[in-house]
């Protein structure tokens, strides 16, 4: 940053602030990969409604792509807030508290993306700031947009930048739209999966390599017994289970997924999905069983005109 910025943070300049547009490149390899990061086939490696993910009788070039491996194109995203005029922040401090996709077409099994990032949210909370950032992206060679990812942030200790006594807070979308309650009736479904001792190990391996996830003595230092499971791996065990039971195995049904995280797991752990079907949307809850806590909350949306289909 600039020695010449001011030391208190302007709102104005950060939420105007234009990124470089970037480029992500996969491959069929990242692809498969990251279906086994999310324990796709872990229980059965011949399950018909998973085993499309990793492997197709026509080739690699034909398998299908589970829609939260789009959270991966932003990948890099949280350097890219260090860019930010007159922000000041400890990267040590930031928790990522609530995921948003909308998949626009199912995603091809390989791809060139141009990525088109902008701040569409920034609240002061006195103690800390929240920083919404969303993430189009194109297939570069055509222009045609690909999924669209809003990235919620926490950043301890980077509040109070308020220069009235009404704390400072803009959104551009309302607040609603990728907020759900979590009803208080039984659930129509319940998936229950357990983590892998290694998950964190090789969920890391599509790109995550917070140390966090993998070293025991950062672990320890950030208040953790151990390592601790990517949020975003969380999240697609949930949208997986979410697939597999209430879509019948169709992923392309999937039209936008939203989950708060709500709590560290701990690779082994086990995951008990809850899910509640209220007309298009699937509302669930993703329970530790052996802490009996809820560790990520939210909805999947699914496309009405393929409903019909189940």
């Amino acid at each position: 940053m600039s020695d010449q910025q001011d030391s208190v943070m302007n709102p104005e300049l950060i939420i105007n602030h234009k990124f470089p547009q970037t480029t992500h490149t996969y491959s069929e390899r990242d692809v498969a990969l990251y279906a086994l990061g999310i324990g796709a086939c872990a229980k059965d490696a011949l399950d018909e409604k998973e085993l499309k993910y990793l492997y197709h009788e026509d080739g690699q070039q034909s398998i299908q792509v589970f829609p939260t491996f789009a959270a991966l194109f932003t990948m890099g995203l949280m350097s890219k807030i260090g860019e930010l005029p007159g922000f000041m922040y400890d990267p040590r401090l930031l928790l990522h508290g609530q995921q948003y996709i909308e998949i626009y077409k199912p995603l091809p099994s390989n791809c060139v993306l141009l990525n088109k990032a902008s701040i569409v949210g920034l609240h002061d909370k006195g103690k800390a700031t929240i920083l919404e950032i969303e993430v189009l992206s194109y297939v570069k060679e055509t222009g045609e947009p690909l999924c669209m990812n809003r990235t919620t942030v926490y950043l301890r200790g980077a509040g109070g930048f308020s220069k009235s006594s009404q704390p400072y807070s803009f959104s551009k979308y309302p607040r609603d739209q990728t907020t759900s309650k979590t009803p208080k009736t039984q659930p129509f479904v319940v998936h229950e999966e357990c983590t892998q001792p290694p998950q964190a190990l090789l969920y890391r391996l599509s790109g995550d390599y917070n140390p966090l996830h993998s070293d025991p003595k950062i672990a320890e230092v950030a208040g953790f017994s151990r390592p601790i499971l990517h949020g975003l791996c969380t999240l697609g065990f949930a949208v997986r289970a979410i697939v597999k039971t209430i879509c019948n195995g169709d992923a392309n049904l999937v039209k936008a997924i939203s989950g708060r995280f709500l709590l560290h797991v701990y690779p082994g752990e086990t995951l008990v999905t809850e899910m509640w079907l209220e007309g298009s949307r699937v509302l669930f809850q993703t329970k530790v069983k052996e802490r009996n806590r809820a560790v990520l909350a939210g909805f999947v949306d699914l496309n009405r005109s393929r409903l019909s289909s189940l």
